[in-house]
C-alpha cells in the first residue's frame, strides 16, 4: 500500500471515530406533517379511536439530536467522502438504507423496531434507545438473506427470521450477529412466525406446503397443523400471523379468513369471510392482536387495516388505496407493542406506518 492509501484510510478512520461523539435521534413524524391536525379514526362526530403518529422509511428517520453541533465544513466533507450522511449518522451509502418492500416487524422489550424487507434481502433495526439505524444482510457466516419475511424475538438475546427463498429459520443476535439456522430439509417456503413466550414453541407458516409448523426452543420439528385445504383447521396459502393470550391467529390468505387455534395447535373459530364489502377478506396478510383483545388484519387487495373486537365482531377500517397518510399500497405485515402502537409494512409505498390505539373499546 502506499503512502497516500495509507494516509486517506488513516485520515477515513480517525474521522470515524471522532464523529462517534454525535449523537442522533429517531423522529418517526415527517417534518412536513409536525404542524398538520392530528389524523384520526373514525372521524367527527364519533369519537376517535386511532391516531396517525408517523411512519418510517429508513435513514431518514434519524437527525442530529436537538442541542447537538452537527459537522461543518472539512469534517462533513470527509464524512460525505468516508461514506457517511452528516445529517443521519448513516455509515451505508445510497439507498441501502431506505426501505423498499417492508414485509412485516416486531418491537423488542427496548422498544426497538425490527423490520423485514425481502427487496432490500435485508433487516432493518430502528433502534431508538441509541439513536442509530442497522441495516443486518447476513443471515449466516458466508450467507446473505435473500427474501427475509417473518421475525420474532426469540429466548432471551435472539432474533429469529424467516426466509422464504433459502427455506430456513436464522438465528441472530439483538445485535444482528449470525448465530445459526434451522429448518433444514422440513421448511419449503416459510413466511410469517409467531412465539409462544411461555412454551418457547415457534410456530412458521410454511406457505407452499399449505401448513403450520411449530419448532421448540432448538429448532426441532415438534409438530406440524393442517394440511391443504377449505376446511376448519385446513389452509391454502398461510402467510403471517400472531400469538396472544394463549391463541395462535392465522392468515389463511388465500381461503380468505383467519383461522383462531391454542396454543397446542387445535382449531377454535374463524374471523371473516370472503366478499366485497369492507370488513370482507379477500387477500388477508397482517394479523396481530392488541392488549385490549382487538384484532388488526391486513387486507391487501383493497388496501385496508381492518379492526375487529376480540369477539370477532367487525369495528372499523383504516385505509384505502393510496400514498397520503392513512392511505396503503399492496401493505403486507401488522404488529404492536406494549405502548398501544399498531405498525402496518405499507409494502409498495416503502414505509411502515404507525398509529396509536388511543381505547375505548
Amino acid at each position: 500500500m502506499n503512502k497516500t492509501a495509507v494516509l486517506i484510510l488513516s485520515t477515513l478512520t480517525w474521522l470515524l471515530a471522532s464523529c462517534t461523539d454525535i449523537k442522533y435521534e429517531m423522529q418517526s413524524m415527517p417534518q412536513e406533517l409536525t404542524h398538520e391536525p392530528l389524523r384520526v379514526w373514525p372521524g367527527p362526530p364519533e369519537k376517535p379511536r386511532y391516531a396517525f403518529i408517523g411512519e418510517l422509511t429508513g435513514m431518514h428517520n434519524f437527525k442530529i439530536a436537538e442541542g447537538q453541533e452537527g459537522p461543518q465544513g472539512t469534517e462533513k466533507a470527509l464524512m460525505w467522502l468516508a461514506g457517511v450522511d452528516p445529517a443521519t449518522g448513516f455509515r451505508r451509502r445510497g439507498i441501502e438504507g431506505v426501505l423498499q418492500r417492508p414485509q412485516t416487524g416486531a418491537v423488542d422489550e427496548l422498544g426497538r423496531i425490527y423490520v423485514t424487507d425481502s427487496s432490500r434481502s435485508a433487516v432493518f433495526l430502528f433502534d431508538s434507545v441509541k439513536g442509530t439505524l442497522r441495516v443486518w444482510a447476513e443471515a449466516e457466516a458466508g450467507i446473505n438473506f435473500s427474501s427475509p419475511v417473518g421475525i420474532v424475538m426469540g429466548k432471551p438475546g435472539e432474533v429469529l427470521v424467516s426466509d422464504s427463498e433459502l427455506a430456513l429459520i436464522f438465528r441472530l443476535s439483538r445485535e444482528g450477529r449470525p448465530l445459526g439456522s434451522f429448518g433444514h430439509g422440513i421448511l419449503s417456503r416459510p413466511t410469517g412466525m409467531a412465539r409462544d413466550p411461555r412454551s418457547g414453541w415457534l410456530f412458521v407458516a410454511d406457505t407452499r406446503a399449505h401448513d403450520v409448523k411449530v419448532f421448540d426452543e432448538n429448532g426441532e420439528l415438534i409438530k406440524t397443523i393442517g394440511v391443504a385445504g377449505e376446511e376448519e383447521g385446513e389452509f391454502n396459502a398461510p402467510t403471517h400471523m400472531a400469538f396472544f393470550r394463549d391463541k395462535l391467529y392465522v392468515t389463511d390468505t388465500l381461503n380468505a379468513r383467519v383461522q383462531i387455534f391454542d396454543q397446542e395447535g387445535r382449531f377454535l373459530k374463524m374471523l371473516g369471510k370472503r366478499g366485497n364489502f369492507v370488513g370482507n377478506m379477500v387477500r388477508p396478510k397482517g394479523v396481530a392482536a392488541d392488549i385490549d383483545g382487538n384484532i388488526y388484519v391486513v387486507e391487501s387487495l383493497h388496501d385496508h387495516l381492518l379492526v375487529y373486537d376480540a369477539n370477532g365482531e367487525f369495528l372499523l377500517p383504516i385505509g384505502g388505496t393510496g400514498k397520503e397518510v392513512g392511505s396503503f399500497f399492496l401493505p403486507s405485515g401488522v404488529w404492536t407493542d406494549r405502548g398501544k402502537k399498531i405498525y402496518v409494512s405499507d409494502m409498495f409505498n416503502g414505509r411502515v406506518m404507525i398509529f396509536q390505539y388511543l381505547g375505548g373499546g
